[in-house]
């Protein structure tokens, strides 16, 4: 007799294929999220920011709205119009060539867009100008747009040096700790380090170099550094150039590298707050005060009048002293005068009450 299947037994055997059916696709999935993701990571890796304009064109007094794709999330960016400059060369002056006083900061969304408007004004130096959006914090990340002035002059750009053309083929970084002087407002100082490539056709022998120190949206400071060596061409070299601050600076500052007048690299550099001075007038603050007032107080009581002991109240009991004791004992000894007799010195002593050998005692007589 032939058994028949029961609903048990199909129910079970279903779960079989469900169980060998997921396992087999299981690993087939995993390798497809996995492919995604990495595809998504490489599409945000090989994102570049974008600048767009709402107008390729304006005068002076008008305004145009800079919108922005692909930045950092939740970050700082400045716009600022620059002349001499195009998207190709960068800015060729630097900030020197940017309206860096009409300039405008704006942070970026939570998916790294932003937008924004800004005045149009004219910059110091000739167009071709860009409108110029570079990150304030964190890695340095720059995007130009073409822009033009109506009105303002127009010249060719400088022409690139031929030879030996230097450019940073590593990320910046600055080197060095801050000192126990520091945090009590000694000048900060630290070493920017980066590599080099030798670009032209040249040898490039002892370089000269630009180092630039901007605080907030302010234009940086240009102090010239030469590095000792030769850079020969298609070679490259790893440089350290010394960099210092102000006595007592500290907030958000900017470090800029220039070789002649193009800038080859920009390092953000955060300095604490030098707490020992904060601390030093704290203490100022309390220890003067005290010490005048001690000083105040010797003086008044130097000068001031002295006055006599305050009497004894009449209402209070004064014990008596040993000298008041002996003074009266002295008076009643003292000596009997001329006319007294020695009995009148005593007072429990009369004169009829005196002995005498005339005159017998009665006692002992009935």
């Amino acid at each position: 007799m032939t058994r028949q299947a029961g609903p048990a037994s199909l129910r079970s055997g279903s779960h079989r294929w469900a169980a060998a059916l997921l396992g087999a696709l299981l690993p087939a999935l995993l390798m497809l999220s996995a492919t995604g993701a990495d595809a998504a990571g490489t599409r945000a890796a090989d994102a570049k920011p974008v600048v767009a304009l709402s107008k390729q064109q304006a005068g002076k007094g008008g305004d145009i709205t800079v919108k922005g794709s692909g930045w950092r999330p939740n970050t700082l960016l400045m716009m600022l119009i620059c002349g001499q400059s195009t998207p190709d060369r960068g800015v060729v002056g630097g900030t020197n060539s940017c309206a860096n006083a009409e300039g405008r900061a704006v942070t970026t969304g939570t998916e790294g867009d932003f937008s924004k408007k800004m005045p149009v004004t004219e910059p110091p130096a000739p167009c071709p100008c860009v409108v110029h959006v570079a990150t304030v914090t964190g890695e340095q990340a720059t995007a130009d747009a073409v822009f033009v002035v109506a009105g303002h002059p127009v010249a060719a750009l400088p022409k690139e040096s031929e030879g030996g053309r230097l450019a940073v083929l590593a990320t910046t970084r600055l080197e060095g700790d801050s000192g126990i002087l520091t945090w009590f407002g000694a000048p900060p100082s630290r070493q920017l380090v980066f590599t080099v490539g030798n670009l032209g056709s040249a040898s490039v022998k002892d370089p000269v170099f630009r180092l630039g120190t901007a605080h907030g949206v302010f234009a940086p400071q240009w102090e010239e550094r030469q590095w000792r060596g030769t850079i020969e061409s298609g070679r490259k070299a790893q440089i350290k150039l010394p960099v210092e601050l102000t006595a007592g600076a500290h907030g958000d500052y900017q470090v800029s590298l220039k070789y002649g007048s193009k800038v080859l690299a920009e390092q953000p550099w955060g300095v604490g707050r030098p707490w020992g001075v904060t601390l030093f007038w704290i203490l100022l603050c309390v220890v003067v005060p005290a010490a005048v007032f001690r000083i105040g107080m010797a003086i008044v009581d130097k000068v001031r009048p002295r006055t006599s002991r305050t009497p004894v109240r009449a209402g209070r009991r004064r014990h008596p002293q040993p000298a008041d004791v002996t003074a009266g004992l002295t008076k009643l000894r003292r000596a009997p005068g001329p006319d007294e007799s020695p009995a009148a010195a005593l007072p429990w002593f009369t004169p009829d009450s005196a002995p005498s050998e005339n005159r017998p005692t009665t006692k002992g007589h009935s």
